[in-house]
């Protein structure tokens, strides 16, 4: 049986599940707000086996720039020192999963998360059959509240919408590692690369094509 190593740093959480097929044998999710860096690696070696593992997804944003790179670190080194493939997820993706499993009669609703410099990562999604509504954007409060219409929301970013509209249906919500196991396989077989949602503050050489 495939055992599966859950790596979630891309918010204000940091959480990580070890799931064997489809039962989640460990996990553990602490919000840490900062020091994903410093945290993460702890809690893997105090999973079962070290949490070793016969491959590896990673939540790969949107959120955080850091702590999508921090998560993306850890999996790649991983997946090297142990030979295993590694894939990526996405943070928005897994909070609507958790959400219409936890609502069976919910038929579509919007994630959003903090995204900096006062906006909302924004995205909708539907339950039957799970999938995406549309793209994901990046945007100012009040666009979100436009284009959130009348669904109910879920994650880090409604208390910007709150604030705009006390009347809306809003749910906070931090993505958790071990709901990796209600994705569809489509959702977790994406590139282990970052899904910024908007252009990073600071590049790296290589992505500034200096390396």
């Amino acid at each position: 049986m495939t055992t599966t190593l859950v790596i979630e740093t891309a918010t204000a959480a940091c959480s990580i599940a070890l799931i064997q097929g489809s039962a989640v044998v460990a996990r553990a999710h602490d919000v840490v707000g900062r020091g994903h860096a410093e945290r993460l690696v702890p809690m893997i070696a105090e999973l079962p086996g070290q949490g070793r593992a016969d491959r590896i997804l990673v939540d790969v944003g949107p959120g955080s720039f850091t702590g999508v790179r921090v998560g993306l670190a850890a999996a790649r080194g991983l997946a090297i020192g142990w030979g295993v493939p590694v894939f990526g997820f996405s943070s928005l993706a897994l909070i609507a999963a958790a959400r219409f499993h936890a609502d069976p009669d919910l038929a579509t609703l919007a994630v959003t998360l903090e995204g900096g410099h006062g906006e909302v990562f924004m995205q909708g999604f539907t339950s039957s059959p799970f999938g995406e509504e549309g793209p994901l954007a990046s945007l100012t409060p009040p666009d979100a509240r436009a284009m959130l219409g009348t669904r109910r929301a879920f994650g880090s970013g409604v208390q910007r919408l709150a604030a705009l509209d006390p009347g809306l249906d809003l749910h906070d919500a931090l993505p958790d590692a071990a709901d990796a196991v209600l994705l569809p396989a489509g959702f977790a077989a994406l590139p282990p690369r970052p899904i910024y949602g908007r252009a990073p503050d600071a590049k790296t050489l290589a992505e500034r094509g200096l390396a």
